[in-house]
């Protein structure tokens, strides 16, 4: 079988490569794949998990955690970001922001994003795009709450997320400068958010992490910076696409939809359920420190190691019928939020509880909606989105 993980018309036109996948996990679950440079595909559930929580042994400093290869001047400011950094700095910055995302602050959201979801439900009728009008201003109002943010602001975060993250998709991004442009624009937002709580405080995550915790420790402003960075994408990417791609998911299996329906409780095993199936995040880098061997293959130190996860969460050793979508799936141990360790997802809580409740309002209120038109994919190999998909309400 031609192997291509990375071809990035293929995951626009038709998602993840499951039946490359497939065929990897089987035949060559670490697999030495021809790039620039080449790289180590691991698809097998079992190894990613070993590499997502070895950080010492797969680094996500040495060479970032992103697929592209950057310029050393551009690596070391991207190192600033929780997402590209190794224990022990991970695990400073981690403490800190963690302040913001306690299970009783979390908790506190939760009739707040009942209210948002029935607000956007309320202005939905007819035939509507059910990205740009339920999926993707979900989780951009609940940045906006989180920072501290008015409600106004959430078209600049869509944009910015889009053009940062679309890096490669004609519809977003005008220019390769497009997305560091964007990038810049956002770290001046949060320097005036900062300033803005330094003189006014709230009781918002921003106000929390530009005080000093209880040992003294801070975020400097470039750190802040990066966190807001990675808020505005993370926050805002994963729960737009698994709302969009669960929701693809329930149209091509109508029997599903039709239990949450019939059981609108179902709707916290479905969340769980649809980040496994969507798997919004499809691959991260890692870079091995020393020479190693995995899965029976001899790893180099410094070569580059690419994660699957969306073929890890359909791994058949640990999923029965992975190829079956079964929102009473229990138990579920994906690895949607990544597969433990250090970089296990921060706002994973956040995005079951968003989730949830947008697809409990959905069956509730909804019950009848139905695809209207062909769905339109991210011209991405990173993250499994979707940026079109019209439903009928009626």
């Amino acid at each position: 079988m031609h192997i291509d993980l990375i071809d990035r018309d293929r995951y626009a036109a038709s998602g993840p490569p499951h039946d490359q996948l497939a065929w990897l996990r089987t035949n060559s679950p670490v697999h030495r794949h021809e790039g620039e440079p080449d790289f180590w595909a691991v698809t097998r559930y079992e190894d990613v998990v070993h590499v997502s929580r070895h950080s010492d042994l797969f680094s996500s400093a040495k060479k970032l955690a992103l697929f592209e290869e950057l310029p050393e001047e551009q690596i070391a400011l991207q190192r600033l970001m929780m997402l590209n950094q190794d224990p022990p700095e991970h695990t400073r910055r981690r403490s800190l922001v963690n302040r913001g995302f306690t299970p009783r602050t979390i908790g506190a959201l939760e009739q707040h994003i009942r209210d948002i979801c029935d607000d956007l439900l309320d202005k939905c009728t007819g035939e509507v795009d059910f990205v740009t009008e339920v999926a993707a201003p979900l989780p951009l109002y609940v940045i906006c709450e989180l920072l501290g943010a008015p409600v106004a602001d959430r078209d600049k975060l869509f944009t910015w997320s889009n053009r940062m993250i679309g890096a490669q998709d004609p519809d977003y991004a005008a220019s390769p400068e497009d997305g560091p442009a964007a990038a810049m624009e956002v770290y001046a937002y949060a320097n005036q958010l900062a300033a803005q709580r330094k003189s006014q405080p709230k009781n918002d995550i921003v106000s929390k992490l530009i005080q000093s915790d209880e040992n003294g420790e801070t975020l400097d402003e470039s750190e802040f910076d990066l966190f807001v960075l990675l808020l505005v994408v993370a926050g805002n990417e994963t729960t737009r696409n698994a709302a969009s791609g669960g929701m693809l998911a329930f149209f091509d299996h109508p029997n599903q939809w039709d239990r949450l329906v019939a059981d609108p409780s179902l709707a916290t095993p479905a969340a769980d359920e649809i980040v496994r199936w969507v798997s919004p995040v499809n691959l991260f880098r890692r870079t091995s420190t020393t020479d190693q061997i995995l899965g029976g293959q001899h790893i180099k130190a410094d070569d580059k190691v690419v994660v699957f996860y969306s073929s890890a969460n359909r791994d058949a050793s640990v999923f029965p019928d992975p190829e079956v979508f079964d929102i009473g799936r229990s138990p579920n141990p994906h690895i949607g939020f990544g597969g433990g360790g250090a970089h296990f997802c921060l706002g994973n809580h956040l995005a079951k509880l968003e989730l949830r409740i947008l697809f409990e309002q959905l069956a509730r209120r909804h019950p009848r909606m139905r695809r209207s038109g062909p769905v339109r994919r991210l011209r991405s190999n990173f993250i499994n989105g979707i940026k079109e998909l019209p439903v009928s309400l009626t």
